[in-house]
């Protein structure tokens, strides 16, 4: 099973909680700071309703339109990644992963203000204290 901490500009971390602890923790974070929940996709859950089995796996998308709205009118392409997006999923051997884009590699792709990686960075530390115990 391929990681994707071999995937440029992809930040992998290993959460000490299911899937979907790791997805309610973090939602409830994102809350707690008034970021906005777009939407929690629940991939293995849709794979079951078509008949597949896969092991859990399940996005979060959300962000703040305080913070990606500049983003965009700098370079609206950017749009394309955002909002921002957290994978977590359990691997083969057990262990629960979570995946996003690093802030930096967005900046850097995008050719971003580097007064603008802040907008993009803040989130980091709701993600690690979502996977954390």
């Amino acid at each position: 099973m391929g990681s994707a901490a071999d995937i440029t500009g992809v930040i992998q971390l290993r959460s000490r909680h299911s899937v979907s602890a790791t997805i309610d923790r973090l939602d409830a974070l994102l809350q707690q700071r008034g970021i906005l929940v777009f939407a929690r996709i629940d991939f293995s859950g849709d794979a079951a309703r078509a008949g597949l089995r896969m092991p859990a796996e399940q996005m979060l998308i959300f962000g703040n339109p305080k913070a990606g709205t500049p983003l965009m009118l700098a370079v609206p392409a950017v749009g394309l990644d955002l909002p921002l997006k957290v994978l977590a999923w359990e691997a083969s051997d057990g262990n629960v992963w979570v995946a996003y884009n690093d802030p930096q590699y967005l900046v850097q792709r995008y050719r971003l203000a580097s007064s603008l990686a802040a907008n993009l960075a803040a989130v980091v530390p709701l993600i690690e204290q979502a996977v954390a115990e």
